[in-house]
């Protein structure tokens, strides 16, 4: 699988990404800059983490107007798989192919720690290597991750199937206290009615190798090699 890695003015984990991908997942992948408008070689796009633009007007919002971006939209449309991690998951919802809308943190601080998620939906192409229920535990690191969806809209995202990830305690329960940044639902991580496109503000690049300190994020890339 070939992966292309989104890089913006201001994106900070692009070469954390790459290295993932390139050196322990040993699949092919190249970084993509934000005025190029061609993806059609790629088999998956990443939007990695960073401040894209320097967050100016509101985060993903300015480089939801570059010429990478509706390159994005364009591949996304056709079917090809596209994850976006923390400033990419802004992104994706500035471009609308993510519902709902990334606020910031309730405390309106910058949150950066490990955190647990439960895994809401299996046999997806970024968890077919999980169950529904299973726990991760995945670094944070965002001042804007606070996912917002009006309540009408939530629940037919729940009946869609649409909900990924939830903030948990270490046993999988979805509490207030578990929540880092005061998300509707607890959510972390959504995916469009398609099924092609995700978002999650955690950074499975950050727990992918031991020597992180956790290793679940591979279980998520895993899934989409074998996709």
């Amino acid at each position: 699988m070939r992966f292309a890695i989104c890089v913006f003015p201001g994106s900070n984990c692009d070469y954390d990404t790459l290295h993932v991908v390139k050196n322990v997942l040993e699949q092919p992948a190249e970084f993509v800059f934000h005025d190029e408008r061609d993806l059609s070689g790629y088999d998956c796009v990443i939007l990695p983490g960073g401040f894209s633009f320097g967050d100016y007007l509101r985060p993903g919002a300015l480089a939801a107007k570059t010429p990478l971006a509706e390159a994005v939209y364009e591949f996304a449309q056709r079917g090809g798989l596209v994850l976006g991690i923390c400033n990419g998951f802004q992104i994706l919802t500035e471009l609308h192919l993510l519902p709902g809308a990334l606020l910031p943190n309730l405390n309106m601080r910058f949150v950066c720690k490990e955190v647990f998620l439960r895994v809401e939906k299996g046999n997806t192409h970024l968890t077919r290597k999980l169950s529904e229920g299973d726990v991760l535990r995945i670094p944070i690191a965002h001042h804007d991750g606070r996912y917002y969806v009006p309540e009408e809209e939530l629940k037919v995202m729940e009946e869609r199937g649409q909900i990924l990830f939830r903030y948990t305690d270490r046993e999988g329960n979805p509490t207030e206290e578990a929540n880092p940044n005061g998300s509707v639902s607890n959510i972390a991580g959504v995916m469009n009615k398609e099924g092609n496109v995700f978002g999650m503000m955690p950074h499975p690049e950050r727990a992918s190798e031991d020597i992180l300190g956790s290793h679940d994020g591979l279980l998520l890339w895993h899934s989409l090699i074998s996709s």
